[in-house]
């Protein structure tokens, strides 16, 4: 199983996760903050072209995550597989597309994946994130959440690899220009995990497997690449695990899985 990202940030975020050999090779885009034209140009950086998805994740309502879901999905016939609450909040965007209605705790096969949507605490209508595997590898995700819980810390663990979200740095974001009630939202128990929240819910699930933690969902005005790779490190330490951030523009190259 192998895993990229297309960017990930406050101005677009898209995950592809693949797996399976050949003819029996499935890959799903795991939420399209992107339009067509650029999420096109950013899958043809990673060697894929629209007809390769099985299918679209989607996570949650916001325009960084489903901005061109509809749009693709309409266009390249994907199916889509979304929460009721979330089918909800899009209303009619989701006009002449396939969907399927999926819950937490309720497996979703698509090809060689399974997948299992786990429910997460966020200013959304129904948000999900996702853990994916193909009967020998896990990847976990987890970002656009406020705060940890048990079901989260449970379902993460025991993956080999992670998508975590580091969003801000506490003190930068108390600092930053932004509005009190932008700083409230970002900071509470619906917003965005912190660097120290992140910390705090890598240590707390099980990293028995764990090899790969990639930082995610970085704000570009309250957090640095270097701050979140030092709170990542302070839990991960030196046990050969590593560690990657991924970045807005670029997200970053295919990352292999290894059993």
């Amino acid at each position: 199983m192998r895993f990229a990202s297309l960017g990930s940030g406050s101005e677009g975020n898209a995950l592809l996760i693949s797996a399976g050999e050949g003819a029996n090779r499935t890959t799903v885009m795991l939420d399209c903050g992107f339009g067509i034209k650029e999420a096109e140009r950013r899958l043809a950086r990673l060697g894929l072209s629209p007809t390769d998805l099985h299918g679209i994740l989607v996570t949650h309502e916001h325009q960084d995550h489903v901005g061109g879901v509809f749009k693709f999905a309409r266009r390249h016939g994907t199916p889509v597989w979304l929460t009721h609450g979330t089918a909800q909040a899009v209303g009619s965007d989701r006009r002449g597309v396939s969907y399927t209605i999926c819950r937490d705790a309720h497996p979703v096969v698509i090809g060689a994946l399974e997948i299992l949507p786990y429910t997460v605490p966020h200013d959304a209508r129904e948000p999900v994130q996702f853990v994916l595997g193909d009967g020998v590898s896990r990847l976990g995700v987890l970002t656009d959440a406020g705060h940890a819980t048990p079901h989260l810390i449970a379902a993460l663990g025991g993956c080999d690899a992670l998508m975590l979200e580091c969003n801000h740095d506490r003190d930068m974001l108390a600092n930053s220009v932004y509005p009190t009630s932008l700083k409230v939202r970002i900071g509470g128990a619906y917003g965005h995990l912190s660097n120290h929240t992140s910390a705090d819910i890598l240590a707390a699930i099980d990293r028995s497997r764990l090899r790969i933690v990639v930082g995610a969902h970085l704000s570009t005005q309250n957090n640095t690449p270097a701050l979140a790779h030092e709170a990542i490190s302070r839990v991960i330490g030196a046990a050969g695990t590593s560690i990657m951030i991924a970045c807005q523009q670029d997200g970053f190259e295919w990352v292999d899985i290894a059993p």
